[in-house]
């Protein structure tokens, strides 16, 4: 993503207000450098199902390595997998 510039003024409490930049963002971490520099590093919501793929580094490699071959069109058809679906 390109880096995009703003200018925002604090208001008389010291509050930022962000708008269409923090959509879907449910927080912040705030990083304060050495040189004062206040970084935001946004944060989203997983689903606690999910959570287990982001902390099994095996896994999560393999799911990239997955969606990068299929952006590249590396895939084959193995057809239908319904016989496989339980009813309920």
């Amino acid at each position: 993503m390109a880096t995009q510039e703003k200018y925002l003024k604090p208001d008389a409490k010291g509050r930022i207000q962000l708008g269409k930049i923090a959509k879907d963002i449910i927080r912040y971490q705030v990083i304060e450098d050495a040189d004062g520099c206040i970084i935001l590093r946004p944060e989203v919501a997983i689903p606690a199902s999910e959570a287990w793929l982001y902390k099994n580094k095996e896994a999560l490699e393999a799911v990239k390595v997955g969606l990068q071959q299929s952006a590249a069109g590396k895939v084959k058809k193995r057809g239908s997998f319904a016989k496989y679906v339980d009813g309920e």
